[in-house]
């Protein structure tokens, strides 16, 4: 059984790095440097549909930028 197939009645937070980019952490553990909360916090099923919601553009901000200023310098 795979982790994510594994019973969990844990509470979890949703964290979101600088660059954008979004994980599942549980909510009792001290969050990492470089990553902060999101604001949303529940079940391990309902953070994931939250960040599958949020989450619609899956590249690092910093590739976002270049790539919209290689559209505005065409």
């Amino acid at each position: 059984m795979s982790w994510n197939e594994e019973e969990d009645n844990g509470t979890y937070q949703v964290l979101v790095n600088h660059e954008e980019q979004y994980s599942l952490w549980p909510a009792d553990r001290e969050i990492p440097a470089g990553w902060h909360a999101e604001g949303k916090t529940g079940s391990k099923a309902d953070c994931l549909a939250h960040i599958n919601e949020v989450w619609t553009d899956m590249r690092p901000l910093s590739l976002r930028k270049k790539m919209e200023e290689a559209t505005e310098q065409s």
